[in-house]
């Protein structure tokens, strides 16, 4: 894969760039209209999306840092993106075009004063891994393996730029109102500006590794604080597989289920006794070890979860209380789903869109074993997403609601549920955490 010698940085070289791969989309539909004259419209359709995913990542993978990463967390919302965006945004995760050696080396020099051979008694200089913020690299100190990951050149003074210019896409996607928008958008940024700060993603590793270290069959990397700075880190090297590639090829259920459960246990521990939680579950920030065992990296997406929303949030996940329509109302009105000024009509619509959305997504919740390989589950889940993606009444209907903290909780346990279905864990024990 070809190395990149510079990345832009600039507001306008930034901009340029999305302005000419808007120009490119533009040429796509042009194709489209007069493909879908002589073709099926769906295979037309579908040549669109391919030829727009390619585009648009291929843009997004040369300017990395915070408009790569929506496309990454997009790619985790295998119901609502079309397949081809999926596919294509989906190597954000951990396969992208990486900085070449002489950038790498201006990187050490300009945080550590010296070059990584000066620093390591082995450093590679090709990377191992790419992704949206930052690539790996291989080294070794004291006769330990290490894994250093350097960030990007202005990532971290860019976040603030690219969601502007991606702003207007994702308002029109979700049915955003713009004056209604802000405070989501801001989680975004807060939490995307906290994943360029490394020296509070090795804080943040080595309290969380610490915390749920106790968990079966997860372990944690070491961090070095010595060799790590607000734009580098440098931890263990962690032996095995993505999780990703370990899932194309395993076809041993009882590795299914008890990485499964590991990864299962890990998220509800968190979520309930520590309440805060590692909000990026993407495989490329698991690896399965040669012993079968899951290894957990990558903490600068943590998410802190105020009481205010933990608890009328797990009170819908309860199917009792989801038959109680009075408790219903008033817990959409807690967490901001039903809104003061709603009309009859907006009550009724939305009430009944969240019990129906509700009544499928928390099934796991409400069973003592659950099914992650349960195609019927994430068919109906699919099925649904499509609906209301077609559906012209909640188009016309003010998009902006929920409480800003949904936008990480959500995208925590979506990326679970995937995760656990291509594991294809099909006997996981819901509760087991609360023994832990």
């Amino acid at each position: 894969m070809k190395k990149l010698n510079r990345i832009p940085t600039s507001k306008i070289e930034r901009a340029s760039k999305l302005i000419t791969t808007g120009a490119k989309v533009g040429m796509n539909y042009v194709k489209y209209y007069g493909d879908k004259l002589v073709n099926p419209e769906e295979e037309a359709k579908q040549r669109l999306n391919e030829s727009n995913a390619e585009d648009i990542y291929d843009s997004l993978k040369q300017l990395k840092g915070s408009a790569l990463k929506v496309a990454q967390m997009l790619s985790m919302e295998k119901n609502i993106m079309p397949q081809a965006y999926v596919e294509k945004f989906s190597l954000a995760q951990f396969s992208v075009p990486a900085l070449s050696a002489p950038l790498v080396v201006k990187t050490f020099r300009q945080y550590f004063g010296k070059a990584p051979d000066q620093l390591y008694d082995k450093f590679e200089p090709e990377a191992t891994n790419a992704a949206t913020i930052g690539q790996v690299h291989r080294a070794e100190k004291d006769g330990k393996k290490l894994a250093v990951k350097i960030q990007y050149p202005g990532v971290a003074g860019s976040v603030r730029s690219d969601l502007a210019l991606v702003k207007p896409i994702a308002m029109k996607m979700f049915n955003i109102q713009a004056k209604d928008s802000d405070h989501y958008f801001k989680e975004v940024e807060d939490k995307l500006i906290e994943e360029t700060d490394y020296e509070l993603e090795v804080r943040q590793s080595k309290e969380l590794s610490e915390a749920c270290q106790h968990i079966p069959n997860l372990q944690f990397p070491g961090y070095y604080e010595n060799l790590s700075s607000q734009r580098v880190i440098t931890m263990d090297w962690m032996e095995g597989e993505h999780l990703s590639e370990f899932t194309a090829h395993n076809t041993d259920p009882e590795k299914a289920n008890r990485l499964g459960q590991a990864l299962w246990d890990f998220y509800m521990y968190q979520i309930h006794r520590l309440r805060k939680v590692h909000a990026d579950p993407h495989p490329g920030n698991f690896l399965v070890s040669p012993d079968v065992k899951l290894s957990v990296l990558d903490f600068g997406c943590v998410k802190h979860i105020p009481d205010e929303f933990y608890t009328p949030y797990f009170e819908l996940a309860d199917e009792n209380n989801l038959q109680d329509p009075f408790l219903f109302k008033r817990k959409l009105q807690e967490l901001e789903i039903l809104k003061p000024g709603d009309s009859p009509e907006e009550t009724a619509f939305f009430t009944e869109l969240f019990h129906q959305l509700l009544s499928l997504f928390t099934q796991p919740f409400n069973r003592d074993v659950f099914d992650f390989s349960d195609e019927k589950f994430f068919g109906d889940i699919a099925a649904l997403g499509e609906r209301f993606a077609k559906d012209t009444k909640l188009r016309n209907m003010n998009g902006s609601r929920g409480s800003k903290h949904f936008i990480y909780m959500n995208r925590t346990f979506f990326g679970l549920y995937n995760l656990l279905h291509d594991l294809r864990a099909n006997n996981i024990e819901i509760r087991r955490f609360e023994t832990l």
